[in-house]
């Protein structure tokens, strides 16, 4: 029988009486074998049949008959709870035992990816989710950003199509209306992720999961209240994601952070959105080319930190067309709320708006709180309170691994499907080496213009080999796409691409692109630099015309290396 402060485990009436019996055979078989061995004489099967009307095993007998009823009694008012029984006080409830081979904390895109690669190598998997499937990237990430862009994008295009020589004539978008199909959209993902775990054979349980050993998972449900399980697995990965972070300044609780931008039931007239990361850039740019007045406050003289120059550059003056406000080097301090429940931002730089809302996009957090982190032996936080991994998922504690916006790994969901596909490779398909390669990470910014870029900057290129080691091709133009468009060549939205190599056989280490297509473009050329492409790989290339695409393989000065492919 085993009593914790939180449950009790007791066991059926027949066995509980069974553990009772032999429990008393013993002893009484100790005091007789010595007894025996004093007189030098042997035990009979008497002895024992004659236990079973000892005076000793019907008063223990007796005993747990009342301890029974007792449970019964408990248990058959639990409902009621006559007791006052509380959480923390011994509780009389049978708790069931689950094992699985490969267990997953979260059903994002990395865990979701992992959990159905180890199943498809036959081992029992199981998958705690304590909301919608899917996670960030499909819920309030990646997916409904890219319809809202989709939608934006439309708009633009309704919006100059006079240029094109149509006449539109007036037009009206409800953002309620594509809100609901938006989301719509979103619960037909949730049904087939659910329908792709199922047909994978992986056991969800619904619930929010917590540690309370180093490879014991208990779990609760929506509601609170602890499930009658405790869950065991051989490998437990942690996959729970993040969330955003609002700072902590007076008025805050009238903003929104960028999950509520997903929740807006209709379009605001002004904006004031905070951050110059990917999501500040982003839904900026959507909520300007929908029509809101938006107005962009960054920390620093630039969004995008750590993006290549050429692309911020030309990132900015294409919001100075699209009279987005990009207000610099300030810090919000409070947020006022008005009479007639506009709000006021006050920043270092003195009072802006007023605003219909303020969204706040300065960084995100991972989910770790109340998971038990404490109770697993050498996992270690950093102090961005993420999970410490390894390229290999690896956490430190023995079969316990991490991987997406929890782990310290890069923080995209195609790298944590990546290594949640690899890790269960490892895992269960006897392939020890593999792992994510997390060299050269394409990643795409859907700001307007979008951004695709891949590799190295110019800057940290020259940093990590050298000046002198590195050489830069570059080239800004207008698309064919605004060709007809009646007005001066400088007034026309830009195109900015930029190919930075590296050594005497000039190898491409940075591909970076801004402008109309330069999302769908990317791909390709990632896998180039993956594959250790030359510039003079790149010329040796024939284009596609007339595309923008073919600037990359025709930018002069032609590659100065020869090229490997061909012996020159």
């Amino acid at each position: 029988m085993i009593i914790s402060t939180n449950y009790l485990i007791y066991l059926p009436t027949n066995q509980l009486l069974a553990l009772i019996w032999l429990y008393t055979i013993c002893l009484f078989l100790r005091k007789r074998v010595a007894f025996q061995k004093a007189q030098n004489t042997c035990l009979h099967v008497r002895d024992i049949i004659v236990l079973g009307y000892s005076p000793v095993c019907i008063k223990m007998v007796f005993f747990a008959l009342v301890f029974i009823c007792l449970v019964g009694f408990a248990n058959a008012f639990q409902g009621s709870n006559p007791f006052n029984l509380r959480r923390g006080s011994i509780r009389l409830t049978p708790i069931e035992m689950k094992h699985f081979d490969y267990l997953v904390i979260g059903a994002g895109s990395g865990g979701m990816a992992s959990a159905r690669r180890a199943a498809a190598y036959g081992v029992k998997v199981g998958v705690i989710e304590k909301s919608a499937l899917g996670g960030t990237c499909v819920n309030v990430g990646c997916v409904p950003k890219k319809v809202m862009w989709n939608v934006a994008t439309v708009n633009e295009i309704i919006h100059d199509a006079h240029k094109f020589a149509f006449n539109v004539g007036s037009y009206e978008f409800d953002w309620k209306r594509m809100k609901e199909m938006r989301d719509a959209y979103i619960t037909r993902l949730n049904g087939i992720y659910s329908r792709l775990l199922k047909g994978s054979e992986v056991e969800l349980i619904t619930g929010t999961a917590s540690f309370i050993g180093p490879k014991e998972i208990k779990v609760k449900s929506s509601e609170g209240e602890a499930m009658k399980e405790t869950i065991t697995a051989d490998n437990i990965l942690i996959a729970v994601g993040g969330k955003p972070v609002m700072p902590d300044i007076p008025g805050i609780e009238h903003c929104i952070d960028s999950n509520g931008f997903f929740e807006l039931s209709e379009k605001p007239k002004n904006v004031a959105v905070i951050g110059g990361g990917y999501i500040g850039v982003e839904l900026a740019g959507v909520f300007q080319a929908l029509g809101t007045d938006t107005k962009l406050f960054i920390r620093g003289d630039k969004p995008l930190r750590g993006f290549d120059d050429l692309i911020v550059d030309t990132l900015m003056k294409e919001m100075t067309k699209q009279k987005l406000d990009l207000v610099t080097r300030t810090s919000p301090t409070s947020v006022r709320k008005n009479p007639d429940g506009t709000l006021t931002l006050i920043t270092d730089k003195g009072e802006f708006g007023p605003f219909d809302q303020v969204l706040f996009a300065t960084g995100r957090s991972p989910l770790i709180d109340n998971l038990g982190l404490e109770n697993v032996p050498n996992l270690k936080i950093n102090g961005k309170n993420m999970i410490e991994v390894n390229d290999l998922q690896e956490t430190g504690a023995e079969g316990v691994f991490a991987v997406g916006d929890v782990s310290s790994n890069i923080q995209l969901t195609p790298t944590a499907i990546a290594g949640g596909r690899r890790l269960a490779d490892r895992l269960y398909d006897n392939r020890p080496k593999s792992r994510a390669d997390y060299d050269f990470v394409p990643t795409v910014v859907f700001s307007h213009p979008c951004i695709g870029t891949c590799g190295f900057t110019e800057q940290e290129a020259k940093k990590k080999f050298g000046e002198e080691n590195v050489k830069v091709y570059s080239s800004t133009f207008t698309n064919l796409w605004y060709g007809p468009w009646q007005m001066e060549p400088e007034e026309k939205p830009k195109v900015a691409m930029k190919l930075v190599c590296q050594g005497p056989k000039e190898h491409v280490v940075g591909v970076h692109s801004i402008g109309m297509g330069s999302d769908e473009m990317l791909q390709g050329f990632a896998v180039a630099i993956k594959m250790g492409a030359t510039k003079a790989d790149f010329d040796d290339a024939v284009a596609i015309h007339p595309t923008a695409a073919e600037e990359m393989v025709t930018m002069g000065k032609w590659g100065t290396a020869p090229s490997d492919k061909y012996g020159h």
